[in-house]
């Protein structure tokens, strides 16, 4: 049997939220509870905010060393201003501080959108980066990684971008499992 959980539902939203959220919220109802309930009761209403309190401690392990959104947008802000050289450089050092053999596409290869090949564990993956800091991420772009991609046999597709990519671009990278974003 397969359990998951509903999107919206209270826990999923709480999990979403900062930790510190479901731990006020086990707080509010102890308090509530031992101002309401009967003295032989209120250890019952208090032990109905253990759901609260692991959720708060899954969501505290989760977010522990994530940071936070103004140093990834100080993060972005910064990535902005590198050129292309330079940013290709970051980003090449980055693949390879996670483990991936990466290889800049040049020649026959690098006729299409992908900049790198990066492969880890038998797994090849096309990035296309050169386009970064456009205003505008189009469909047109992931169609040509997509092509190159298959032409090229790679198993996956990044493409690396510091905005949003348009709705009809956001569901044809979705349909195709091209991985989006800023490479971390």
């Amino acid at each position: 049997m397969n359990f998951k959980m509903a999107p919206n539902s209270l826990f999923a939203v709480l999990l979403r939220n900062p930790w510190w959220v479901s731990f006020l919220l086990a707080a509010v109802i102890s308090v509530i509870c031992a101002a309401l309930l009967p003295k032989d009761l209120v250890v019952y209403g208090v032990l109905g905010t253990f759901p609260f309190l692991v959720i708060g401690c899954i969501a505290l392990s989760r977010q522990w060393n994530k940071p936070s959104a103004a140093a990834v947008q100080a993060e972005v802000e910064r990535m902005a201003g590198l050129s292309w050289r330079d940013f290709s450089k970051e980003l090449e050092a980055k693949f390879i501080k996670q483990g991936f053999e990466v290889e800049r596409l040049a020649g026959k290869k690098a006729e299409g959108a992908a900049d790198f090949l990066i492969s880890k564990a038998g797994q090849r993956t096309l990035v296309a980066a050169k386009r970064y800091k456009a205003a505008n991420h189009g469909i047109e772009a992931l169609q040509a990684l997509v092509a190159q991609q298959e032409s090229l046999g790679a198993d996956k597709a990044m493409y690396v971008c510091l905005g949003a990519l348009s709705e009809q671009a956001e569901t044809y990278a979705r349909d195709r499992g091209i991985t989006v974003g800023i490479a971390s």
